[in-house]
């Protein structure tokens, strides 16, 4: 694993961290941050080749 891909898989886990807290609290507007942010890297990994399996639902809401 390349340190590109450990920083994507860790700031994937990090965003699924706090989208989890922001479901928890009722927090759409954070839910809509983090979803956006998880859509984000699951692009990027995307472009760059790179499984990621924590994003497998978020890269389902782009795929086009």
């Amino acid at each position: 694993m390349t340190e590109f891909h450990a920083q994507l898989r860790d700031r994937a886990r990090e965003a699924l961290r706090q989208l989890a807290e922001a479901q928890a609290a009722g927090e759409d507007y954070s839910v809509d941050i983090h979803t956006g942010e998880l859509e984000s890297i699951a692009r990027t990994a995307d472009e760059h080749d790179l499984r990621v399996p924590e994003l497998e639902a978020f890269r389902q809401s782009h795929a086009a």
